[in-house]
């Protein structure tokens, strides 16, 4: 199959972006699909041979290998599949346009090519495609979630987790409305969407994968009437989490997708605190709280030289929200189908990975950004320098605690002048009040620097 050509691309998941989304590709395109499905009708064969259904007691008998040697063999066939193997799954879904039986035929041709004609008849024994699909695509979403996405988050946490701890002790002017508010440290800003981060991936990783196999209606018709002394509901359970998913019982043909959604929902939240970490960052940037480290050859602006803009948190949130979109739409869609089943949830399942590609671009870009960040400290203190009417409220509560009359209304009266407020306003301030001079020491103490809690 000739190689895609990422200026011929349709989506910029795989033009623009392909280099940040290409490790996908073996979770969630068209072959990995293939893959997955012929990875649960085979693993299912096994399990049907390890019961064993009298007609799979002999199953291998004449070949000249042992079972647990034919199991790996036949295990072979998805572990070593190849695009070619997908092409040919694709001729044969061109008769029987139909994608699931095509899996079970190609699976079928391996059997013969293997000696194991015999035994054919029990790919696929009793099951509906849903059976295929509704494992075999949560378990896609699994893999790719822990082995790509979830690995990529991390390394951003950890990112921000280290700047928290070198910031830990940069005081800050807090914005509350936009306006100048009781000073912070920038390392517990940080530490803030690492705590937030932390939890949803704390969510995450509580929530099971489910699956659905029972069956064309999810009863189990027909391996009851075939083996009526066969625990099918325990087989199925027990199939279902030797793939590390969690079977969903009762279901129509196809799974409730409930806990589906739920998995959606959880990375639109993740998600979320991304983009609004990225406008924080923004933010500082057009604050001049932090410059961005050149990169030689890096053009900002086409008409003006000297700009360096914060293009990789803009990437990053535009990337996000396009993410958070799908989801919201996978999240609120896929429960509703009629009746036992229609046919919306296929097509709307094969963009299950479009946004975990967005979240990928979104994640490359927060770390490029957030590797290029240089705290400009002056720039921090000339804020803290410019406020010192911030610790009005240290000044006042103070004043309530040694009873002072009225004292929110005596500092509201001098800072609302209009006036600048500077240190010596202050002091000159707390010379006038009829206090205690060891009360007036510690209100002299007290500056936007040193005015920042816990």
């Amino acid at each position: 199959m000739e190689e895609l050509n990422t200026l011929l691309a349709v989506s910029p998941v795989d033009g623009r972006y392909a280099s940040k989304t290409a490790s996908l590709r073996r979770y969630f395109s068209e072959s990995a699909l293939i893959r997955y499905r012929t990875l649960v009708e085979i693993e299912y064969f096994i399990a049907l041979c390890k019961i064993p259904l009298p007609q799979l007691s002999d199953f291998g008998d004449g070949t000249g290998q042992s079972k647990e040697g034919l199991f790996e063999t036949l295990r072979d066939i998805y572990r070593g599949m190849s695009v070619e193997d997908a092409s040919r799954v694709k001729e044969i879904e061109k008769v029987t346009n139909h994608d699931v039986k095509a899996v079970e035929y190609f699976i079928k041709e391996r059997f013969k090519a293997l000696g194991l004609t015999a035994w054919q008849e029990f790919v696929h024994f009793g099951l509906t495609s849903q059976d295929i699909n509704n494992t075999s695509q949560p378990l896609m979403l699994k893999d790719a979630i822990s082995n790509e996405y979830l690995p990529a988050l991390q390394e951003v946490i950890g990112i921000l987790r280290t700047d928290a701890g070198e910031w830990a002790e940069i005081p800050m002017l807090a914005k509350t409305h936009g306006q100048p508010a009781t000073p912070t440290r920038l390392g517990k800003e940080i530490m803030v969407f690492v705590s937030r981060l932390e939890e949803q991936v704390r969510q995450l990783d509580g929530l099971s994968y489910p699956a659905k196999f029972g069956g064309a209606t999810g009863n189990m018709n027909a391996h009851k009437v075939a083996f009526p002394d066969i625990d099918w509901p325990s087989f199925a359970d027990g199939f279902t989490a030797s793939l590390g998913l969690r079977r969903s019982f009762p279901t129509t043909q196809i799974d409730h997708y409930d806990n589906l959604a739920s998995i959606f929902d959880c990375l639109r939240r993740i998600n979320t605190i991304l983009i609004d970490l990225c406008r924080d960052i923004w933010t500082y940037i057009s604050m001049e709280y932090f410059r961005q480290r050149v990169v030689k050859g890096e053009v900002g602006s086409s008409a003006m030289p000297h700009k360096v803009n914060p293009i990789d948190f803009e990437n990053a949130e535009g990337n996000l929200g396009m993410a958070d979109a799908v989801l919201t739409f996978l999240s609120m869609k896929l429960p509703l189908s009629r009746l036992q089943r229609d046919l919306t949830d296929s097509t709307v399942l094969r963009n299950m990975g479009i946004p975990i590609a967005h979240g990928m671009i979104a994640l490359a870009s927060l770390k490029k950004g957030l590797g290029k960040l240089i705290l400009n400290k002056e720039a921090i203190d000339a804020d803290l320098h410019g406020n010192w009417a911030v610790v009005a409220e240290a000044i006042q509560t103070i004043l309530r605690r040694e009873g002072y009359p009225n004292p929110y209304e005596t500092l509201k009266a001098l800072t609302r002048t209009g006036s600048a407020i500077d240190g010596k306003t202050i002091s000159d301030f707390i010379d006038t009040l009829d206090i205690e001079e060891g009360v007036k020491a510690e209100l002299r103490a007290i500056t936007p620097w040193n005015y920042t809690g816990f």
